[in-house]
């Protein structure tokens, strides 16, 4: 179902939706006939609730395809990730509140750990504190180049915002300097359009500058970026769904993600309580609220079983005080797969529940991929599990005469 069609069918009810994302909750064993983390975690909460509602798996975007978390939350928005495509700088700068004009060319940075041999030997930095990050930021700030006026922004821990605003919109369609993985050079932004090629020489530009300017720092001695972007006009999801939308994380990317689409959305602390507290205090005066939890996908990328088991488990723990809170629809899913065996995002299919509102029974017993594989909802496409959630709150109408 397209977005137009949704518009169409689109009407009110009081019944809320809540959506929960443990993003990267999907998982897989760490040997053959094991069992994935969420499998091994032990979920009282989230087993009644898929007893009680429905459950399935998704596919992000299709199968076989490993997302970025942007994608991921589009097709949980209702949004086709192969239709809406953002890269991942204007996310970060809508997160963090900076003022994007339109043809501001935004970008993803991460600071670096770069070898003797001009090798990334970590991506991360070590995952530098957003405090330890802060006065580099000031100093990547601080450099100017010919063609562009130059922002740089902490995002948080490792992560930065880059924002080039040129005196007319340009072209940059540039590839990302991230080379995803450690043990190899840096890439260069090169353009893949012709149109971009002025854009990709301003970019060269400052890393050459802000690679002088971080030489001696330790460990953040380099930069990558990734995700050059621009303000896209897209169609809003209070528009689409008649609904007003409240998102709650912690992290400035999924906060940028859902302003994107036209959410409200604040900072909040890290941890459960935090993101109970703002439910509780933002569900009276939204119907569609959005929370994120960020540990279960930093453990997987840590290739940390253990710790996505347990993170996976606090959240289960949460789950009475807000349901107490009479939530209405529940969505309760990733919005891809990081298993930590393979420490990295990966292409397997996400399990999700739906609970609240009319629904089969469900025979699957234990939330995880196993079960959710033989649910009532079977294996979709992430997009389609909004009309799921709208469907169950009474918040579609009919189709057709």
């Amino acid at each position: 179902m397209e977005l137009r069609d949704l518009a169409e069918l689109a009407q009110p009810s009081e019944t809320k939706i809540l959506l929960l994302v443990m993003d990267g909750l999907g998982g897989l064993p760490m040997e053959p006939g094991g069992k994935t983390e969420l499998e091994t975690a032990s979920t009282p909460n989230l087993d009644r609730m898929l007893r009680e509602g429905g459950g399935g798996l998704h596919d992000p975007v299709a199968p076989g395809i490993a997302p970025g978390s942007g994608p991921g939350h589009l097709g949980l928005f209702g949004y086709d990730p192969l239709r809406y495509r953002i890269g991942r700088g204007v996310l970060e700068a809508l997160g963090v509140d900076f003022d994007l004009q339109p043809g501001d060319v935004a970008a993803r940075g991460n600071f670096a750990t770069m070898d003797e041999d001009g090798r990334v030997s970590d991506r991360r930095a070590g995952r530098i504190s957003t405090e330890a990050a802060r006065p580099l930021c000031e100093k990547l700030d601080g450099i100017q180049v010919e063609g562009a006026r130059v922002f740089v922004r902490p995002v948080k821990e490792h992560r930065f915002l880059l924002v080039l605003r040129f005196p007319e919109r340009l072209e940059a369609d540039l590839e990302d300097t991230d080379p995803g993985r450690e043990g190899v050079p840096p890439g260069d932004p090169e353009p893949r359009t012709e149109a971009s090629k002025r854009a990709a020489g301003v970019v060269k530009a400052w890393l050459d500058a802000a690679g002088d300017a971080l030489a001696g720092e330790s460990p953040a001695n380099a930069v990558l970026l990734r995700g050059f972007a621009t303000l896209p006009h897209w169609p809003r999801f209070p528009d689409v769904t008649r609904m007003r939308a409240y998102a709650a994380a912690a992290y400035p990317m999924y906060r940028g993600v859902a302003r994107l689409v036209g959410m409200g959305a604040a900072a909040i602390e890290e941890g459960m309580d935090a993101l109970v507290d703002a439910y509780v205090a933002n569900r009276d005066a939204h119907d569609f609220l959005f929370l994120h939890v960020k540990g279960t996908d930093k453990a997987g990328e840590d290739g940390d079983f253990d710790r996505k088991v347990a993170v996976i488990e606090e959240v289960d723990a949460a789950l009475p005080r807000v349901l107490a809170a009479d939530p209405g629809v529940v969505v309760v899913t990733g919005d891809h797969s990081t298993p930590a065996r393979l420490a990295r995002h990966g292409s397997q299919p996400v399990p999700f529940l739906v609970w609240g509102g009319p629904g089969r029974a469900e025979s699957a017993r234990h939330f995880g991929e196993t079960e959710c594989a033989g649910g009532v909802y079977g294996r979709i496409r992430a997009r389609h599990l909004l009309a799921l959630a709208l469907a169950r709150a009474g918040r579609l109408a009919k189709y057709g005469a």
